[in-house]
């Protein structure tokens, strides 16, 4: 009996997280420091229905879009829910798309992903994140990965990423376990935004890593 009042509780006081998020047109991003982006979040299992799933999803790619970024998880908005969506245009940079494999990325809502290396390889570049605003560094990722998640409809799906659209699935879902990007980042390369821009912005990293010495 305690632990179904429990239960109960926790769904309430979750709902009433999500109803305080989706109050708001264009919910603020949470930064770094706050709790809830260190904490697991916990398993989307229907703790609320359809229509406010597809509310939730709308709102977090209305946020993705004006930040502007390529991923959002929901503890980016306050909700610990183990949620994110993914977008990326690409680039119109063809030297940057083929380095860095920076395939354009339709919209997709990923729900309780997980992933795992499809292969050994492995490629390093400078990534940001919106709850870290104005800093940018190097993270090592497996360049191809096998993602597993459910669809908003409900299909259990299992699908293959390579390359950029791999490490945004990587980000993402990191977040949804705690970790933050600088977590796996060599620290060394850590670069403000204007210096990243004046300095770094070159297709590949060889040139920071010589001046930077990581």
């Amino acid at each position: 009996m305690p632990q179904s009042f429990s239960s109960r509780a926790h769904q309430v006081d979750l709902r009433h997280i999500v109803d305080s998020v989706l109050s708001s047109e264009l919910p603020p991003i949470v930064r770094a420091g706050h709790p809830v982006l260190r904490t697991p979040t916990l398993p989307f299992d229907g703790q609320f229905d359809d229509a406010v799933l597809q509310l939730l999803l709308d709102t977090m790619r209305r946020v993705m879009h004006a930040a502007p970024g390529v991923g959002l998880a929901a503890p980016q908005i306050g909700i610990p829910l183990r949620i994110a969506v993914l977008e990326d245009k690409g680039v119109e940079d063809d030297d940057v798309a083929a380095l860095r494999l920076r395939t354009p990325l339709p919209f997709l809502a990923i729900i309780n992903p997980s992933y795992a290396a499809a292969g050994a390889d492995t490629a390093a570049f400078y990534e940001g994140c919106l709850s870290v605003p104005g800093y940018q560094a190097v993270v090592e990722r497996h360049r191809d990965i096998d993602l597993t998640y459910t669809s908003p409809d409900g299909r259990p799906v299992t699908e293959r990423f390579s390359g950029w659209p791999a490490r945004i699935a990587q980000h993402e879902t990191d977040h949804l376990d705690g970790t933050l990007y600088l977590d796996k980042a060599l620290l060394r390369s850590l670069t403000a935004n204007s210096e990243h821009a004046r300095r770094w912005s070159q297709p590949g990293i060889d040139g920071a890593r010589a001046a930077l010495h990581f």
